[in-house]
């Protein structure tokens, strides 16, 4: 493994820290750690990221222990590939943080569609970082791995056509495949979507970093089984349960995909179909494992994330899992201070449950918000449920639309975002 930390630019998590995380995903692919090298630079080298002399120390390092696998803890540039790729020699595969996570994803995808998003972002990142090692890609591009599709023969050469442009023209063709196919699904999820809020059951989304434990939570209140395993990213495709809160209230529960420092942003961008089951959330359910030393930096990752996928404006509900870990329970108390909005829970004893699911209540069906709105004529369904479920104070028709003003329950905070005035 290769760290770097960049003078000025201070990550969520020190150089040590982040390093640590990229072994558990390393041992996640199935990788061995069997040694590892740091550098500290004021700038990346425009060559080869870390400085000639770090190059090969690397490389003398790798031939030593014999490693198979050059693992770099950041993204690295197109350039910085192939120079790496020249120096390091064939017989060691050099892979950087963001290909790393998309191969663990694609081992992970166990539905088509998240087999389709996967492959999507793997193409995004390798379309710039095709060489000419990339022989006979067109065999692969059919199917990312024979799932699927035809290349149509696009493996014939037009006259003076080079094989990497061949290469380039059948991995912007599948990407194309992909997204054309990604997007029947975002409209599928939509029409799932519309009908849940039709049924005026509301959906809490459970988010949280990778390992936090959104999964053994979900299965602990809906009394199901979804897929758990104690490592990263072991859920990738969302599950929904019906869970029942006190006072007789009913809400959907969704488990998707967990966030980490530095997520690749072609994943971001190829999980927009998954990813908007939590921008349409009416509360998120933040699961944070309050055993762990880097909790904060990784709760900040986490809402860096939502902030990024447009989520920011949801309310926020703090679950501190894993209290069943702490020796003393004073810590888990301690701790609530640090995050507002808290509980402290153990989703593998069940405790501080009953008040989890209390305080979910309390926010979906009895803690209203103070909102001013304007409402065009044509949202109507938006005009009739503010005042079916919300408390209307003041009302003034415009010629366009209405002007709201009043309080509404949280759940529906997320439905007229878009309207506040």
């Amino acid at each position: 493994m290769v760290g770097v930390e960049l003078r000025g630019q201070a990550g969520l998590l020190t150089l040590d820290d982040s390093l640590a995380e990229l072994a558990l995903l390393a041992d996640t692919a199935g990788l061995e750690v069997v040694g590892q090298i740091t550098q500290r630079l004021d700038t990346p080298n425009v060559q080869t990221f870390i400085g000639p002399g770090k190059v090969e120390e690397v490389k003398a390092l790798a031939e030593e222990t014999r490693a198979e696998v050059i693992l770099f803890d950041e993204e690295l540039s197109p350039r910085h590939l192939r120079e790496l790729e020249q120096i390091f020699g064939a017989n060691v595969r050099l892979l950087d943080r963001t290909a790393l996570i998309l191969d663990i994803f694609a081992q992970h995808a166990s539905t088509s569609e998240g087999a389709l998003q996967v492959e999507l972002a793997q193409y995004e990142y390798r379309l710039p970082r095709l060489t000419r090692a990339w022989t006979h890609l067109a065999r692969q591009a059919g199917g990312g791995g024979g799932r699927t599709g035809s290349t149509g023969g696009v493996g014939l050469r037009g006259p003076g056509e080079t094989q990497l442009e061949v290469d380039r023209r059948v991995v912007r063709r599948r990407i194309g495949h992909l997204k054309d196919q990604i997007e029947k699904v975002r409209n599928q999820r939509q029409q799932h979507r519309a009908r849940r809020k039709r049924s005026n059951i509301p959906v809490v989304a459970l988010v949280g970093y990778t390992n936090a434990g959104k999964s053994t939570l979900l299965n602990q209140l809906s009394s199901s089984d979804v897929y758990v395993a104690d490592q990263l990213f072991a859920t990738l495709d969302p599950t929904t349960r019906r869970v029942e809160l006190p006072g007789g209230y009913l809400a959907l529960f969704t488990d998707t995909v967990g966030f980490i420092q530095k997520l690749p942003t072609a994943l971001v961008a190829a999980f927009r179909a998954t990813l908007e089951e939590i921008a349409e959330a009416d509360l998120l359910l933040h699961v944070v494992d309050v055993t762990h030393p880097n909790a904060q930096a990784q709760a900040k990752a986490v809402h860096q994330t939502l902030e990024e996928i447009e989520a920011g404006h949801i309310p926020v509900l703090t679950a501190l899992n894993k209290i069943d870990r702490l020796s003393d329970p004073e810590k888990a108390r301690q701790a609530l201070v640090n995050y507002p909005n808290s509980v402290a829970i153990s989703a593998l004893t069940s405790a501080g449950l009953p008040d989890l699911l209390r305080k979910t209540a309390e926010q979906l069906y009895e803690a209203f918000t103070p909102l001013r709105v304007f409402l065009p004529y044509h949202e109507g369904g938006l005009i009739a449920l503010f005042h079916e479920q919300g408390q209307v104070e003041q009302l003034e028709n415009t010629q366009g639309g209405v002007i709201i003003q009043g309080r509404i329950p949280n759940r529906l905070l997320a439905r007229y975002h878009s309207f506040v005035k």
